[in-house]
């Protein structure tokens, strides 16, 4: 479960690609859009982004082809130098860090996993899972221990002296997230891991990748230009056009309350009951004692439709994670939702 502490906090971020960044950002006019920055020369890649993840929170990046969510990703962890502001990761300023630190912060605390395997062809499973502990220098037996490990955990036990050809798509991307996790990653990204697979091996990977969440906690940054796919997966959204955040809210809130036309247009056909949970709805008790027994705040109003429509009560109490009544949430309210009507 995520907490409210920023594991990276990204302040007035930019990632201007041209013949002399700095020098343009030092002396650009306020306001200057996407399109005016072209003009002149540039590309903005990431613009003037300031955005958080907090610790053990999924954070889903998302936007179409060209939008900067990859390029901002690529910021937080200074596989890009940011032309302005600034990244922090658990208080560090990674901008101030050598070259060296940065390697030895990428070691110990981030996995990385990418649309492209990126396995090793002529190396098993064991011995690709293994590869970054052998970077890091671990001996062999303890590598191999941890490598199997972490084999077990995506399910390829059995697979181990296989190589990436004789694997599916899905089972060869879950060696690259066993690879990421050997090394016991802080902050996970994952740049848009499951796209080049079927829709079946996707939903499992999708599957598979919420059970390895709930099971580790890891701070992530996931990146896809699937709508459906960050309302599955996310604590957050932030949708980005154009290399700025349009919006970064919870599901609920981008779906009941984009904030731009560009976010409606993406939220516009989607079925809200199946995707609005009741704390979604919820609002706060003062003073108020609804009667009757609460309602799951994480259930879906999908999910509760039979007992919204059986249930007589106005106002209807929502359980919080503890199972004590969190707040109330009128019961109209998620009947529109229900019917499609808000």
């Amino acid at each position: 479960m995520n907490d409210a502490t920023p594991v990276i906090a990204a302040k007035n971020v930019w990632k201007l690609f041209g013949p002399q960044p700095e020098k343009y950002l030092a002396g650009m006019e306020p306001g200057r859009s996407f399109e005016d920055i072209r003009a002149d020369g540039y590309i903005a890649g990431v613009k003037d982004v300031s955005i958080s993840l907090t610790r053990g929170e999924m954070l889903v990046i998302m936007g179409l082809s060209g939008s900067g969510k990859s390029t901002l990703v690529r910021c937080f962890s200074r596989l890009h130098d940011i032309t302005g502001g600034t990244v922090e990761v658990e208080g560090q300023n990674i901008m101030a860090l050598t070259e060296r630190e940065l390697i030895d912060l990428r070691r110990s605390k981030m996995g990385m996993v990418f649309q492209s395997f990126g396995l090793l062809p002529h190396r098993t499973v064991l011995e690709n899972v293994a590869f970054p502990l052998e970077m890091r220098g671990q001996d062999r037996h303890t590598r191999r221990e941890r490598a199997l490990e972490m084999i077990r955990l995506v399910g390829l036990d059995g697979r181990e002296e296989y190589f990436p050809r004789e694997l599916s798509g899905g089972q060869q991307q879950r060696v690259g997230i066993a690879r990421s996790l050997a090394i016991e990653p802080d902050i996970w990204f994952l740049d848009e891991p499951f796209s080049a697979l079927d829709p079946l091996i996707r939903r499992e990977m999708q599957d598979e990748f919420l059970r390895l969440q709930g099971m580790l906690g890891k701070s992530i940054a996931f990146i896809t230009h699937d709508f459906d796919e960050a309302l599955r997966l996310a604590d957050r959204i932030a949708i980005m056009r154009n290399g700025a955040v349009e919006q970064c809210d919870t599901p609920d809130k981008i779906v009941l309350n984009p904030a731009t036309e560009y976010v409606f247009k993406f939220t516009e056909d989607i079925d809200k009951a199946r995707v609005v949970r009741a704390r979604g709805l919820m609002q706060p008790l003062n003073g108020a004692s609804p009667e009757g027994a609460p309602v799951d705040g994480m259930a879906t109003i999908q999910a509760l439709a039979r007992d919204l429509v059986n249930d007589p009560r106005e106002v209807i109490p929502v359980a919080g994670q503890d199972g004590a009544v969190a707040g109330q949430m009128k019961r109209q309210a998620a009947l529109d939702i229900l019917l499609g009507t808000r």
